[in-house]
């Protein structure tokens, strides 16, 4: 098993390699475990691109020496800081060649199981492999928190899956597919599904489907009413992305409310033309049961004025998003699991993104209750990696040193982690 290594990294997307990123840039002895941009190269839509704008959608690395902009560039891929969408192949790439750069020792391989030791943990790998580490981030995103809700469970899974599962949905070609939810995983999903030659209709309870509006060019009101931040623009935006530190002093109650109603959904106003016209709607309808008959499945629906009608089809999709929960992370040792205090079903963190357990750090979706919204975008991967980096590993700076040949030595301190 040999030493333990400082710090564990336990995912390789955009949060798990942008801390690697920094803790590396630091000299901390770490190790990184995961597929690099799995998500993003597993459970996207074939085709789709990204909801946040090109200026957001950047990793993390000290000195910003490969952002999106930069890697477009490299590689004479169209690109604006707004407008341009960003195809997910493109930026799973980018994240691919990232990950070559300042995580090259990446071990690709699954962390089953973390269990606590005199040292700290150990993480037990699939091939069998035991790996000792003082310090562990968890930066597993969020395929482990797909969101099925209580009405839709009792379905077989052969008519029933959920958003996160898709890559390619071409098996579901001259199938009439049931879309549930009216945020972008639907719309995209159902704009997929079109295009796979399968017949989607979205259901969602909501009065209509909401897209985005394209940014234009922004006047100096638009600019003071609205500032332009990672997560869009409001002040409220703003507040998100400028004070994370402040959000975490607030009441949990309050975090936890704000992380569930803030910047709902909202599908990208480039989806609109694939699907308006194209996907019909069944609105205001609250699935209030499900029932198979003859290989294919009915949902029960509840409308806005109590009555209740049904819609049928050969399969349910689930694009129902996602809600932390601890106890889907099964790779955490049960005992840590239960012992974990908790914000919500999420980890409840410090300052410094540590859990109760001491030692064991979250970061990304699971960090959103504690830090606010930014927490669930890739745009919170800056604030993420540089305060954690900081916190595990040493601090070097320079202080000018007088002496007789002047001043203009130095002497490098090198601060103990704390």
């Amino acid at each position: 098993m040999g030493r333990p290594v400082d710090v564990a990294v336990v995912g390789a997307g955009p949060y798990g390699l942008s801390v690697a990123a920094h803790l590396s840039a630091r000299g901390a002895d770490i190790r990184v475990f995961g597929t690099p941009m799995q998500t993003w190269q597993e459970s996207m839509p074939v085709g789709m691109s990204l909801k946040s704008e090109g200026f957001a959608s950047s990793l993390s690395d000290p000195h910003k020496a490969l952002t999106l902009r930069a890697y477009c560039t490299q590689h004479n891929i169209a690109y604006a800081d707004t407008g341009i969408p960003v195809p997910v192949k493109v930026f799973a790439a980018y994240g691919k060649a990232f990950q070559e750069r300042f995580v090259p020792d990446l071990v690709q391989k699954k962390v089953i199981s973390i269990l606590p030791a005199s040292h700290g943990f150990d993480l037990h790998t699939e091939d069998g492999d035991i790996v000792a580490a003082r310090r562990v981030v968890v930066a597993s995103g969020i395929r482990s928190y797909d969101y099925i809700p209580p009405e839709l469970q009792g379905l077989p899974r052969q008519h029933l899956s959920h958003s996160v599962e898709y890559g390619d949905a071409a098996h579901l070609k001259g199938q009439d597919v049931l879309v549930v939810g009216a945020g972008s995983s639907a719309t995209d999903m159902a704009a997929h599904l079109r295009l796979r030659g399968a017949n989607a209709r979205i259901v969602t309870r909501r009065k209509a489907i909401t897209f985005q509006s394209p940014l234009g060019q922004r006047s100096l009101l638009d600019t003071i009413k609205a500032p332009m931040t990672g997560l869009g623009p409001g002040w409220k935006s703003v507040l998100c992305v400028k004070a994370p530190l402040l959000f975490h002093a607030m009441p949990e109650a309050f975090r936890i409310e704000v992380v569930r109603r803030y910047l709902g959904p909202a599908p990208a106003w480039f989806v609109r033309p694939e699907v308006e016209g194209h996907v019909p709607y069944t609105l205001q309808s609250q699935v209030i049961g499900t029932e198979v008959v003859g290989g294919r499945v009915s949902l029960v629906l509840r409308g806005s004025d109590g009555t209740e009608h049904r819609v049928t089809g050969d399969h349910v999709l689930a694009a129902t998003g996602y809600r932390v929960d601890i106890d889907r992370l099964a790779f955490l040792d049960a005992g840590m699991r239960k012992s974990l205090r908790l914000a919500g079903r999420a980890p409840a963190l410090s300052n410094h993104f540590e859990s109760s357990v001491p030692g064991l750090y979250f970061v990304g979706t699971a960090a959103a209750n504690s830090f606010g919204p930014m927490l669930r975008f890739v745009y919170g991967t800056d604030f993420a990696a540089r305060r954690l980096a900081r916190h595990l590993a040493p601090r070097v700076r320079r202080r000018s040193m007088a002496s007789k040949t002047g001043p203009g030595n130095a002497q490098v301190t090198v601060e103990p982690t704390t």
